[in-house]
């Protein structure tokens, strides 16, 4: 793909943030005394939240997740997995991922019949869940929703979730910094989607139209995909055959990327600038190999985020970084670009398609 690497300024973030919350500081210092160094004295003020990674009563957690069909999911569910044995006094059962929402209800059924502390569930269907995590909650179980809402502010006690609407943002405001770089005048823009019918496509599609819109363009040529390789190479071929020359395309998914940039290699096709959004490693490799402009951030740490939070709240804690000391109700993730400029900073969370 035709990349700007050698241009510094421009490539910067468009969206600058940190991937995931940081839940656990480390606590004041306790000393009495200054240092003998001559700096300021370390804050003693007592904090109403603090040392939250040191071990405290042991908690169970259960968490449940879809299947990992997708690159993504997997790492959603592995990095779960990976906090989860960072602490002591965790001690994680782990449902089998399913893409049947009834199956997903029995498991959390079993969670409550156990009597766990919390429970982190990414549903395979937020509505469907929604009776099933409010049943939860009731039981006194706090509940902490991952990525796909419920249907009810009932049903989970803290949601974490990625920017769907960012990513779009995040991808245009981009966009429109590399048609100012390159002097495109009015571009020609194509997107290729995931599936239509989800709720978080939408929200992607129009952060990218309202971003375009604030300098002045708008997509072309929008074609949609299902998430998956097969899809996403099929897609892009029409593409590229029905319109001849394209400047930036952004394909919102990573995963069906790799479909799609064999699409490119198939068509001989390099005239255009190819942003992505979820941060697989695949994309970064490209990023770093000069075959891809950029890609947009998705986080893979939600679950991970989740599995700290459920222990805060199972433990009764607050988080230390915030004044006020009760965990969030919600929390939405950043959605950073990503680009030849930052990519190995981003590359150790790039998930594997």
């Amino acid at each position: 793909m035709r990349t700007t690497s050698g241009r510094p300024a421009a490539r910067l973030l468009t969206r600058l943030g940190l991937v995931t919350i940081a839940i656990g500081l480390a606590a004041a210092c306790t000393s009495n005394a200054p240092a003998d160094t001559g700096a300021p004295a370390a804050d003693t003020t007592e904090r109403a939240a603090g040392a939250n990674d040191e071990p405290g009563e042991t908690v169970v957690i259960g968490f449940s997740g879809p299947q990992a069909d997708h690159g993504w999911l997997a790492a959603i569910n592995s990095a779960a997995l990976a906090e989860a044995e960072e602490y002591s006094d965790i001690e994680l059962r782990v449902a089998e991922g399913t893409n049947d929402p009834s199956a997903q209800i029995s498991h959390i059924e079993t969670f409550i019949n156990e009597g766990v502390d919390a429970i982190v569930l990414l549903p395979t269907d937020g509505a469907a869940l929604t009776r099933i995590a409010i049943e939860a909650m009731e039981a006194g179980i706090p509940v902490v929703n991952v990525d796909r809402e419920f249907s009810s502010e009932f049903a989970a006690r803290t949601t974490i979730l990625g920017d769907n609407y960012g990513m779009g943002i995040s991808a245009g405001t981009h966009a429109c910094s590399l048609i100012e770089e390159n002097g495109m005048g009015d571009a020609v823009i194509a997107e290729i989607a995931g599936m239509d019918s989800l709720p978080l496509t939408q929200d992607r599609s129009q952060g990218f139209a309202d971003a375009l819109e604030a300098c002045g363009q708008d997509v072309d040529h929008r074609v949609a995909a299902e998430f998956t390789v097969e899809s996403g190479e099929a897609t892009a071929s029409n593409l590229l055959q029905a319109v001849p020359e394209i400047d930036i395309i952004w394909n919102h998914d990573d995963d069906q990327g790799v479909g799609v940039k064999a699409a490119f290699d198939n068509a001989n096709r390099d005239e255009f600038l190819f942003i992505g959004g979820a941060g697989s490693a695949n994309a970064m490799r490209w990023i770093r190999e000069g075959e891809m402009e950029a890609t947009v951030l998705y986080p893979p740490t939600q679950a991970a985020d989740g599995i700290r939070l459920a222990r805060l709240l199972a433990q009764g804690k607050g988080m230390s970084d915030l004044v006020q000391v009760e965990v969030p109700r919600r929390i939405v993730l950043d959605a950073p670009v990503v680009t030849a400029e930052n990519v190995e900073q981003y590359l150790p969370l790039g998930f594997e398609s």
